[in-house]
């Protein structure tokens, strides 16, 4: 196990530059997640040919086959962005492979945590930006509230059908389903609002950067930007530096530290 250690440091130290570049600049250079996956590949071929083992390398470029294939599958779906979806590939070669259930084991296991740590974070996140745009939030929050007010009734009845008509599921677990269902529309209308009040903003075309989300699309000089998951280009800013035009851009929460923390609990688990 001692030599997986060593890949789990190079991780830790990979995630932590793409984080403080997260937070800082809501984006994740090339040359972090690359090289991550550089090293980790360098490791393995040199402990492979040390070891004699080739297999030590074979199946950590395995696993980060495969975790390019689910960094690619969260990206085109529109769960991570760019630099959220390299930083997986390279951490797909770190893990202890033996087998093809380990595979199944760590690329499973890990993606579920992350995405729990994710959301745990992204609330608290989201709570520190209302508390700095609380009078806009409130404002947005009842705005989306009034326009689907039939939505929390039907929520409502939903809720108490459920937990009158289904008590086999246990009496917790009926009245914790019950509350789920009631507070979907609430968690909807709170995402909404927290997206339009604190993650909206208008910028001048030389704060923009490669990858930034326009709002909406964007015509200049007789051309038309459309929005995209991809972001802007170079060549799309450079277009709308010239004409001065400023947009609409959508700033999405910092999702590196969940990483972070996924990492970090996989790492206590692996040596404790």
């Amino acid at each position: 196990m001692s030599e997986y250690l060593f890949m789990y440091f190079l991780a830790f130290f990979a995630v932590f530059f793409a984080v403080v570049q997260d937070l800082r600049t809501r984006e994740i250079a090339n040359w972090v997640t690359f090289s991550l996956i550089g090293f980790v590949l360098a490791y393995r071929a040199f402990y492979s040919i040390y070891s004699d083992d080739l297999m030590f390398f074979v199946y950590g470029l395995i696993g980060i086959v495969l975790f390019t294939g689910l960094g690619y599958l969260f990206y085109y779906s529109k769960v991570f962005a760019g630099g959220d979806a390299k930083l997986l590939f390279g951490i797909g070669g770190i893990f202890p492979y033996y087998s093809f259930y380990d595979y199944i084991y760590y690329g499973l296991g890990f993606v579920l945590l992350l995405f729990a740590f994710g959301v745990v974070y992204t609330l608290i996140y989201s709570l520190f930006l209302v508390g700095r745009n609380y009078s806009s939030f409130r404002k947005s929050f009842f705005e989306h509230f009034n326009k689907i007010k039939v939505y929390f009734i039907l929520s409502l009845l939903l809720a108490i059908l459920f937990y009158l008509f289904f008590p086999f599921a246990g009496f917790y677990s009926s009245f914790a389903f019950s509350i789920s269902i009631f507070l979907m529309p609430f968690l909807f209308v709170y995402v909404k609002a927290v997206e339009k009040s604190c993650m909206i903003k208008l910028v001048s075309p030389g704060e923009l950067t490669e990858g930034d989300w326009i709002e909406q699309d964007v015509v200049v000089n007789g051309k038309t930007i459309r929005k995209n998951f991809a972001g802007l280009t170079y060549e799309q800013i450079l277009l709308l530096r010239r004409h001065g035009k400023k947009v609409l851009i959508k700033n999405g929460i910092p999702f590196a530290p969940s990483f972070l923390l996924a990492l970090l609990f996989f790492f206590y688990m692996a040596v404790f």
